[in-house]
């Protein structure tokens, strides 16, 4: 008899794995389509604030995750014009926000290690999807199909399932990012901070993982004269070194952007969804819907495109389930395809507004922050640094609740 799927949820990703945990929490068995034969681990790590640590508290990762990387005390801002740092924000211990850098592996691989061994289906590549009755049939590039009842699109900004819902291709920012992982054997005698510098057309930041690892990134607004550094590693690291010794950023900054590892994705264009689209367009369309980057790509001034992955996780996980088990009421007879519906509606009702308002801050922070004249210098420098700054820390206090 043919198997049919209670949930398949496509892409291994952070947003990915963590809804699936979520579902395995509540009971609720799961099967995640990769397309590649192992976990990927893009971007080497991400910066995770007080609203990821709740959504990962809710999943229970969050004690093992802390074991393995510092608690940053501060956030200091460096402005190419005052060659120095100008602003900063302490993080008290009692009362001010959890930050920590993450690395992606160690995140990805602290989640599937908590999955059923046969949740994850490797080299899964979803080409199509098409309905029969109240089921999805994904058919994929080996050429199978599967059934399922329920489909959760977590596959990143080029989306197989949000196509499928009508999203429009997410939009290009006019900035490019690029960014490095530094490890250091015998430590890296960086303080526990994330430093954000401010040059002339571009934004950075830098951060440790731990005592011996280093993270950090770089956006620049970018033309089609970059064309030719964006796959090679060599002339893309002098861009960035040469940026910011224009800058007058510290040497020691820029001796570990000289001795970091870049990866295999060297630069790569920042996109975002048009935030109203969150509101307009169908983000769940009866029993389908999608999560993470499928959902909210967003720009990263304020560091939450992650961060939001897990809420977005947390909260899709509670309602599914909910609705996939009936109520306390005795409902579970109900139509289970109603029920289901009704529960990622109930799911996008929680997060588009809160996904609208991250979308939408980044996105003008952003054009703020790297607008490439000397009016806009003056202003971000002098006059909305620390509103910016104050702003997103203020982001971070979201809870998205328990599972």
């Amino acid at each position: 008899m043919e198997t049919i799927e209670d949930v398949i949820i496509v892409g291994a990703g952070l947003c990915g794995l963590a809804t699936a945990l979520g579902l395995h929490r509540k009971g609720v068995k799961s099967v995640v389509l990769e397309s590649s034969e192992v976990l990927r681990a893009a971007g080497f790590a991400f910066s995770t604030w007080t609203n990821a640590w709740k959504a990962l508290e809710a999943l229970g990762i969050a004690d093992e995750l802390r074991q393995h990387h510092l608690r940053l005390e501060g956030l200091g801002i460096y402005t190419a014009t005052a060659g120095a740092i100008t602003y900063q924000i302490p993080f008290k211990t009692s009362e001010g926000p959890e930050m920590r850098c993450v690395r992606r592996d160690l995140l990805l691989e602290t989640l599937a290690k908590e999955l059923p061994s046969d949740t994850i289906r490797y080299s899964s590549k979803v080409v199509l999807i098409e309905e029969s009755g109240n089921l999805k049939v994904l058919h994929l590039s080996n050429g199978s199909t599967l059934k399922t009842k329920v489909l959760i699109g977590c596959d990143g900004v080029s989306s197989v399932v949000s196509k499928w819902l009508g999203l429009k291709k997410p939009s290009f920012a006019g900035r490019s990012a690029t960014r490095g992982f530094t490890e250091f054997p015998d430590g890296h005698g960086f303080n526990p901070e994330f430093v954000q510098l401010f040059g002339q057309g571009f934004r950075a930041g830098i951060m440790p993982c731990d005592e011996k690892s280093m993270y950090w990134y770089f956006n620049w607004s970018s033309s089609s004269k970059d064309k030719e550094m964006e796959k090679d590693a060599t002339k893309m690291r002098q861009f960035v070194i040469t940026k910011m010794q224009e800058a007058n950023v510290p040497h020691n900054f820029i001796q570990l952007i000289e001795k970091s590892d870049m990866g295999d994705s060297v630069s790569f264009p920042l996109k975002f969804r048009w935030p109203w689209e969150l509101l307009w367009r169908n983000i769940c369309k009866g029993n389908v819907t999608v999560a993470g980057d499928a959902l909210h790509p967003m720009t990263p001034e304020l560091g939450q495109g992650g961060c939001a992955a897990l809420e977005d996780a947390v909260v899709l996980a509670r309602c599914l389930a909910q609705a996939l088990k009936g109520n306390d009421n005795g409902d579970a007879k109900e139509d289970e395809y109603v029920r289901v519906k009704s529960g990622l509606e109930n799911y996008v009702a929680e997060r588009k507004w809160r996904d609208f308002d991250l979308v939408f801050t980044s996105y003008v922070f952003g054009s703020i922050q790297q607008g490439d004249n000397a009016f806009t210098r003056f202003l971000t420098e002098k006059m909305l640094v620390g509103i910016m700054a104050r702003t997103k820390i203020k982001k971070t206090y979201y809870d998205c609740g328990k599972l």
